[in-house]
């Protein structure tokens, strides 16, 4: 079946994957290309409708992002956000400048003109701005249609060219009607039907699968992750026995989660899964080793000799199964960026593995979707809203030498955390959550003994896209409760922190 595509183009916004987000959402299927796409590629991928993005320039800078003016004649309906929007200003003759007062957070928009963006807004509402640049001047043919206090043109079109711009950004949730000008963009300008869904992602997916793979060999490397999870689901629907996973238990997870694996795919599902049992081996491999990249590498490099060791014994496959989504697409597409961390993915596998084709049944799909389609597979809530938790597992969220017992006292702490988390309703609600024992050692009294033991500190964030995250806000019961239960039943733990740092300027793992 061929979907209509929504085309969004990369400006360079921090929201950016939002807004493919917020398309995907409303049932209609998009994809986020970098500005740079030219005309012809353009009408190659052909869509109904294409999304300009912010971005951090400004548009008469010398070197800021540019499109050509041909796309704005294709007689495809555009909608410009903050940059874009000044950008359209600009391309079609208008005039931008250096706002007088810069527009940040809340403000109240009023609409001055009708639209079809505005179906159901009311007249005032409350949008967020992020801007300090503004479009002056209109282009001939464009109307105001809605003002803020100090910007007169926060959205602007003209309805039979099908083209917009609106300065705020409808995409963030402080947007009041946000959600609803997208969709109107989409449903009302460019006439989507909504034919964008995870039942549909998955018949169609397992259909292809099936006639791609035929009767031939898969293996995946299955990790316990919603991914891989998800990923070897979706092909084992396909193709059954004819997939092998391998599950390569390090010693490094969370509390049962070995367990529950072999339990939900193997024992559940029937899946041929092998389980490599290597966690002594990791942990002397980690014996006295206390910096974080060092980890990452000696656990990356073991990983992949032990899947190698298993994945001979099975032999030459056809296909290499990976949990490749969106956002690693994306990422793995932009320009040159620092090096904050070794990559939490293990890497390296098809280098050590006999095949001939990867298959990656996710690449097209954000952690959200991914979730979705893992519900429509039937996977329980267990496997689907599983926690994150980077490649190297809890050897990163031990500050310091990893130990046996530092292990055993982490799983317990997370344990106990992730149980509070789901027993106040909260698991949905909160990106991601988890313990870290610090490498700080403090004095505390238990009974009638003083203690000495590392500090044990709890993390959660909020998050759309993990590229930016705020603390989440806890309530203090909560955090009441998790502390006690912490302190009086684990072993070696005196003393409990809540990270309250959002990101940046920290990173939400700790190492």
């Amino acid at each position: 079946m061929q979907h209509q595509k929504v085309l969004v183009l990369d400006f360079g916004g921090q929201y950016n994957q939002l807004i493919a987000r917020r398309v995907r959402d409303m049932n209609v299927y998009c994809d986020l290309k970098p500005c740079e796409m030219t005309v012809g590629e353009i009408k190659k991928y052909d869509p109904i409708g294409i999304i300009f993005t912010g971005g951090p320039n400004s548009v008469y800078e010398k070197n800021a992002p540019h499109i050509d003016k041909t796309v704005l004649s294709l007689g495809i309906p555009v909608l410009g956000i903050c940059y874009g929007c000044q950008l359209i200003a600009q391309t079609l003759g208008g005039s931008v400048g250096h706002a007088a007062a810069s527009e940040y957070g809340k403000k109240e928009l009023f609409l001055v003109g009708d639209s079809p963006l505005f179906e159901g807004v009311e007249k005032r509402s409350v949008c967020w701005m992020s801007h300090t640049d503004r479009v002056e001047a209109l282009p001939e043919g464009f109307s105001t249609l809605a003002s803020t206090e100090t910007c007169e043109n926060a959205v602007y079109g003209n309805a039979e060219k099908k083209i917009y711009g609106v300065q705020f950004h409808p995409e963030v949730v402080h947007s009041v009607y946000g959600n609803t000008i997208l969709r109107n963009f989409l449903y009302n300008v460019c006439g989507a039907k909504g034919d964008w869904t995870m039942k549909n992602f998955v018949g169609e997916s397992i259909a292809r699968l099936r006639e791609r793979i035929g009767d031939r060999k898969v293996l995946c490397a299955m990790s316990g992750g919603v991914d891989s999870a998800v990923a070897a689901t979706l092909v084992y629907k396909a193709v059954g026995k004819q997939l092998t996973c391998v599950f390569v238990d390090h010693g490094l997870h969370r509390k049962d989660e070995p367990e529950e694996v072999m339990r939900v795919f193997r024992d559940g599902l029937g899946m041929n899964l092998i389980k490599a049992d290597a966690g002594e081996l990791f942990l002397e491999a980690l014996r006295g080793v206390t910096d974080p990249e060092q980890k990452r590498k000696i656990i990356g490099k073991l990983f992949i000799d032990v899947f190698e060791k298993e994945a001979k014994k099975i032999g030459a496959v056809d296909f290499l199964v990976q949990g490749t989504i969106y956002p690693d697409v994306i990422e793995s597409g932009k320009g040159k960026s620092a090096v904050i961390k070794s990559h939490h993915n293990v890497g390296g596998l098809p280098d050590v593995v006999d095949f001939k084709e990867i298959v990656e049944p996710l690449r097209d799909l954000f952690k959200d979707e991914v979730r979705r389609v893992g519900t429509e597979l039937g996977l329980s809530d267990g496997i689907v809203w599983r926690q994150p938790c980077p490649g190297p597992a809890l050897a990163i969220r031990i500050m310091g030498e990893v130990t046996a017992e530092k292990l055993a006292t982490l799983r317990d702490t997370d344990a106990i955390f992730r149980e509070e988390i789901a027993r106040a309703g909260l698991e949905k609600e909160i990106w991601q959550y988890f313990a870290v024992i610090t490498d700080s050692k403090t004095v505390g009294v238990q009974g009638d003994f003083r203690t000495y033991e590392n500090v044990i500190a709890l993390r959660a964030v909020t998050s759309v896209d993990a590229m930016t995250a705020d603390w989440a806000r806890i309530p203090y019961d909560v955090l009441e409760r998790v502390s006690n239960r912490i302190t009086g039943e684990v072993k070696h733990a005196n003393r409990v922190v809540y990270d309250i740092t959002s990101k940046p300027p920290a990173t939400i793992e700790w190492e």
